[in-house]
Protein backbone atom coordinates (compact mmCIF):
# COMPACT_ATOMS: atom_id res chain seq x y z
CA UNK A 1 0.00 0.00 0.00
CA UNK A 2 1.29 3.37 -0.59
CA UNK A 3 2.50 5.33 1.94
CA UNK A 4 2.24 9.17 2.69
CA UNK A 5 5.99 10.01 2.81
CA UNK A 6 7.61 13.50 3.21
CA UNK A 7 8.93 14.75 -0.19
CA UNK A 8 11.79 16.65 0.95
CA UNK A 9 13.10 13.64 3.24
CA UNK A 10 12.66 11.32 0.76
CA UNK A 11 15.05 13.71 -1.48
CA UNK A 12 17.94 14.33 0.79
CA UNK A 13 20.89 13.61 -0.71
CA UNK A 14 19.39 13.58 -4.26
CA UNK A 15 18.24 17.02 -5.24
CA UNK A 16 17.93 18.24 -1.74
CA UNK A 17 20.36 18.79 1.46
CA UNK A 18 20.22 18.43 5.09
CA UNK A 19 18.47 21.57 6.71
CA UNK A 20 20.63 21.41 10.03
CA UNK A 21 24.73 20.60 9.16
CA UNK A 22 26.76 19.42 12.30
CA UNK A 23 28.76 16.53 13.66
CA UNK A 24 28.88 15.60 17.31
CA UNK A 25 29.97 12.67 18.99
CA UNK A 26 27.09 10.05 19.32
CA UNK A 27 26.23 10.49 23.30
CA UNK A 28 26.19 14.22 22.72
CA UNK A 29 23.73 13.57 19.41
CA UNK A 30 19.87 13.44 20.83
CA UNK A 31 21.00 17.04 23.32
CA UNK A 32 22.27 18.74 19.79
CA UNK A 33 19.30 17.60 18.21
CA UNK A 34 16.86 18.75 20.54
CA UNK A 35 19.13 22.06 21.27
CA UNK A 36 17.95 22.55 17.00
CA UNK A 37 14.56 21.69 17.49
CA UNK A 38 14.03 24.42 20.40
CA UNK A 39 15.96 27.14 18.64
CA UNK A 40 13.54 26.28 15.43
CA UNK A 41 10.28 26.78 17.53
CA UNK A 42 11.57 29.91 19.34
CA UNK A 43 12.28 31.41 16.01
CA UNK A 44 8.72 30.62 14.83
CA UNK A 45 7.29 32.02 17.60
CA UNK A 46 8.84 34.80 18.57
CA UNK A 47 6.66 38.17 18.11
CA UNK A 48 9.82 39.64 15.92
CA UNK A 49 8.91 37.16 13.77
CA UNK A 50 5.35 37.16 13.11
CA UNK A 51 4.31 38.16 9.44
CA UNK A 52 7.96 37.57 8.43
CA UNK A 53 6.57 34.95 5.87
CA UNK A 54 9.81 32.56 7.25
CA UNK A 55 10.19 29.90 4.65
CA UNK A 56 13.29 27.82 5.77
CA UNK A 57 15.95 28.00 8.77
CA UNK A 58 19.37 26.55 7.90
CA UNK A 59 21.51 25.66 11.13
CA UNK A 60 25.18 25.19 10.67
CA UNK A 61 27.73 24.28 13.91
CA UNK A 62 30.97 24.94 13.90
CA UNK A 63 33.54 24.67 17.13
CA UNK A 64 32.63 27.71 18.28
CA UNK A 65 29.71 28.90 16.71
CA UNK A 66 26.39 28.32 15.48
CA UNK A 67 24.98 29.84 12.58
CA UNK A 68 21.29 30.19 11.32
CA UNK A 69 20.27 31.24 8.07
CA UNK A 70 16.35 32.60 8.07
CA UNK A 71 15.03 32.38 4.31
CA UNK A 72 12.46 34.73 4.34
CA UNK A 73 10.00 36.82 1.99
CA UNK A 74 10.07 40.07 4.13
CA UNK A 75 13.72 40.64 5.46
CA UNK A 76 13.21 43.81 6.32
CA UNK A 77 10.33 42.45 8.86
CA UNK A 78 13.25 40.75 10.81
CA UNK A 79 16.11 42.93 10.44
CA UNK A 80 13.35 45.41 11.70
CA UNK A 81 14.25 49.66 11.97
CA UNK A 82 18.11 50.17 12.20
CA UNK A 83 18.64 46.13 12.89
CA UNK A 84 16.79 46.33 16.28
CA UNK A 85 14.79 43.42 16.03
CA UNK A 86 17.53 40.70 14.52
CA UNK A 87 19.78 42.36 17.66
CA UNK A 88 16.49 41.13 20.36
CA UNK A 89 16.31 37.93 18.45
CA UNK A 90 19.81 36.91 18.73
CA UNK A 91 19.66 38.03 22.21
CA UNK A 92 16.86 35.53 23.05
CA UNK A 93 18.57 32.33 21.70
CA UNK A 94 21.91 32.93 23.37
CA UNK A 95 20.46 32.37 26.36
CA UNK A 96 19.42 29.04 25.68
CA UNK A 97 22.78 28.01 23.83
CA UNK A 98 26.46 28.29 24.95
CA UNK A 99 28.09 28.63 21.95
CA UNK A 100 28.03 32.23 20.18
CA UNK A 101 24.83 32.95 17.78
CA UNK A 102 25.27 34.52 14.06
CA UNK A 103 22.33 35.29 12.12
CA UNK A 104 21.67 35.60 8.36
CA UNK A 105 19.22 36.76 6.58
CA UNK A 106 18.65 35.13 2.69
CA UNK A 107 15.49 36.73 1.06
CA UNK A 108 13.21 34.14 -1.07
CA UNK A 109 12.97 35.07 -4.82
CA UNK A 110 10.02 33.51 -5.74
CA UNK A 111 7.54 33.74 -3.04
CA UNK A 112 4.65 32.35 -5.24
CA UNK A 113 6.06 29.13 -5.76
CA UNK A 114 7.32 28.02 -1.78
CA UNK A 115 4.98 25.91 -0.60
CA UNK A 116 5.90 26.67 3.52
CA UNK A 117 4.90 30.63 2.27
CA UNK A 118 1.86 29.39 0.23
CA UNK A 119 0.88 27.24 2.89
CA UNK A 120 1.30 30.27 5.72
CA UNK A 121 -0.62 32.40 3.56
CA UNK A 122 -3.85 30.04 2.97
CA UNK A 123 -3.72 29.52 7.01
CA UNK A 124 -3.52 32.67 7.70
CA UNK A 125 -6.59 33.69 5.21
CA UNK A 126 -8.41 30.84 7.00
CA UNK A 127 -8.09 32.66 9.94
CA UNK A 128 -9.81 35.85 8.61
CA UNK A 129 -13.02 33.45 8.29
CA UNK A 130 -11.95 33.60 4.25
CA UNK A 131 -14.14 31.46 1.88
CA UNK A 132 -11.68 27.99 1.82
CA UNK A 133 -12.49 27.05 -1.71
CA UNK A 134 -11.91 30.67 -3.22
CA UNK A 135 -8.40 30.73 -0.59
CA UNK A 136 -6.82 27.68 -2.36
CA UNK A 137 -7.99 28.64 -5.84
CA UNK A 138 -6.07 31.66 -5.91
CA UNK A 139 -3.08 30.21 -4.24
CA UNK A 140 -3.20 27.98 -6.95
CA UNK A 141 -3.41 30.23 -9.82
CA UNK A 142 -1.00 33.05 -8.25
CA UNK A 143 1.96 29.82 -7.68
CA UNK A 144 0.97 28.46 -12.09
CA UNK A 145 0.71 32.23 -13.49
CA UNK A 146 2.49 34.12 -11.64
CA UNK A 147 5.29 31.74 -10.26
CA UNK A 148 5.45 29.69 -13.31
CA UNK A 149 5.11 26.08 -11.16
CA UNK A 150 3.96 22.96 -13.71
CA UNK A 151 2.01 21.68 -10.62
CA UNK A 152 0.49 22.91 -7.18
CA UNK A 153 -1.13 20.82 -4.82
CA UNK A 154 -3.12 22.02 -1.56
CA UNK A 155 -5.14 20.32 1.08
CA UNK A 156 -6.72 21.15 3.64
CA UNK A 157 -8.24 18.57 6.42
CA UNK A 158 -10.40 20.04 9.98
CA UNK A 159 -13.30 21.53 10.77
CA UNK A 160 -13.59 23.60 7.26
CA UNK A 161 -15.99 26.41 7.19
CA UNK A 162 -16.79 25.44 11.09
CA UNK A 163 -18.84 22.41 10.26
CA UNK A 164 -19.27 19.67 12.67
CA UNK A 165 -17.75 17.05 11.07
CA UNK A 166 -13.97 17.12 10.30
CA UNK A 167 -13.34 16.69 6.37
CA UNK A 168 -10.09 17.00 3.84
CA UNK A 169 -10.75 18.93 0.58
CA UNK A 170 -8.37 18.80 -2.03
CA UNK A 171 -7.42 21.31 -5.01
CA UNK A 172 -5.35 20.51 -7.99
CA UNK A 173 -3.83 22.12 -11.10
CA UNK A 174 -1.01 20.44 -13.29
CA UNK A 175 1.24 17.52 -12.29
CA UNK A 176 3.00 16.19 -8.79
CA UNK A 177 4.92 13.52 -9.67
CA UNK A 178 5.81 12.50 -6.13
CA UNK A 179 7.38 9.29 -6.98
CA UNK A 180 9.75 10.77 -9.52
CA UNK A 181 12.77 10.91 -7.40
CA UNK A 182 14.38 13.94 -9.48
CA UNK A 183 11.80 15.94 -9.27
CA UNK A 184 11.66 18.98 -7.65
CA UNK A 185 8.71 19.20 -5.39
CA UNK A 186 8.76 21.51 -2.52
CA UNK A 187 6.87 20.51 0.60
CA UNK A 188 5.17 22.82 2.85
CA UNK A 189 2.85 22.97 6.10
CA UNK A 190 0.87 25.03 8.42
CA UNK A 191 -2.01 24.73 10.63
CA UNK A 192 -4.55 28.10 11.38
CA UNK A 193 -5.72 27.74 14.93
CA UNK A 194 -9.06 29.24 14.44
CA UNK A 195 -12.04 29.26 17.06
CA UNK A 196 -13.64 26.10 16.03
CA UNK A 197 -10.22 24.08 16.17
CA UNK A 198 -7.77 23.88 14.43
CA UNK A 199 -7.41 23.25 9.90
CA UNK A 200 -4.02 21.84 8.68
CA UNK A 201 -2.66 22.84 5.78
CA UNK A 202 -0.34 20.92 3.15
CA UNK A 203 1.11 22.07 -0.23
CA UNK A 204 3.00 20.57 -2.96
CA UNK A 205 4.41 22.41 -5.66
CA UNK A 206 6.32 21.06 -8.45
CA UNK A 207 8.99 23.40 -10.25
CA UNK A 208 10.22 21.05 -13.09
CA UNK A 209 12.94 18.39 -13.22
CA UNK A 210 16.44 18.16 -11.37
CA UNK A 211 19.43 17.06 -13.58
CA UNK A 212 22.67 17.04 -12.70
CA UNK A 213 25.72 19.72 -13.74
CA UNK A 214 26.47 17.39 -16.35
CA UNK A 215 24.06 15.09 -18.31
CA UNK A 216 25.98 11.84 -18.79
CA UNK A 217 25.43 10.68 -22.41
CA UNK A 218 23.91 7.34 -22.62
CA UNK A 219 25.35 4.20 -24.48
CA UNK A 220 22.69 4.69 -27.10
CA UNK A 221 23.66 8.01 -28.25
CA UNK A 222 26.84 7.04 -28.51
CA UNK A 223 26.74 4.27 -30.69
CA UNK A 224 24.61 6.21 -33.20
CA UNK A 225 27.50 8.69 -33.31
CA UNK A 226 30.30 6.09 -34.07
CA UNK A 227 27.89 4.57 -37.06
CA UNK A 228 27.28 7.82 -38.58
CA UNK A 229 30.97 8.37 -38.50
CA UNK A 230 32.08 5.05 -40.86
CA UNK A 231 35.62 3.81 -40.96
CA UNK A 232 38.30 6.10 -42.50
CA UNK A 233 36.07 8.95 -43.04
CA UNK A 234 36.85 12.40 -41.07
CA UNK A 235 34.71 14.10 -38.57
CA UNK A 236 33.15 17.56 -39.77
CA UNK A 237 35.81 19.20 -37.24
CA UNK A 238 38.63 18.49 -39.17
CA UNK A 239 37.32 20.12 -42.36
CA UNK A 240 38.19 23.59 -42.75
CA UNK A 241 35.46 25.80 -43.17
CA UNK A 242 33.04 26.16 -45.72
CA UNK A 243 32.65 22.35 -45.62
CA UNK A 244 34.73 21.82 -48.80
CA UNK A 245 38.61 20.08 -48.38
CA UNK A 246 41.72 21.54 -50.03
CA UNK A 247 41.46 19.16 -52.81
CA UNK A 248 38.49 20.51 -53.91
CA UNK A 249 39.61 24.02 -54.04
CA UNK A 250 42.81 22.95 -55.77
CA UNK A 251 40.95 22.04 -58.98
CA UNK A 252 38.31 24.49 -58.65
CA UNK A 253 41.64 26.86 -58.98
CA UNK A 254 42.61 24.83 -62.21
CA UNK A 255 39.50 25.16 -64.16
CA UNK A 256 39.30 28.49 -63.57
CA UNK A 257 43.17 29.20 -65.07
CA UNK A 258 41.99 26.83 -68.13
CA UNK A 259 39.46 29.30 -69.16
CA UNK A 260 42.01 32.47 -68.70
Amino acid sequence: MGQKVNPIGLRVGINRTWGSRWYVEPREYAKTLHEDLKLRKLITEMPETKGADIADLEIIRHPQRITITIHTARPGVIIGVKGANIEKIGSELQKHVAKKIQIKIKEVRNAETNAQIIAQNVARQLLARASFRRTIKKAIGDAIRKGNAQGVKIRLSGRLGGAEMSRTEEAKEGRIPLHTLRADIDFGFAEAHTTFGAIGVKVWVYNGMKYGKEQKEDAGSLLRKRRDRLPGQRSDSSRPEGGRSESYRRSDNSRSENRD
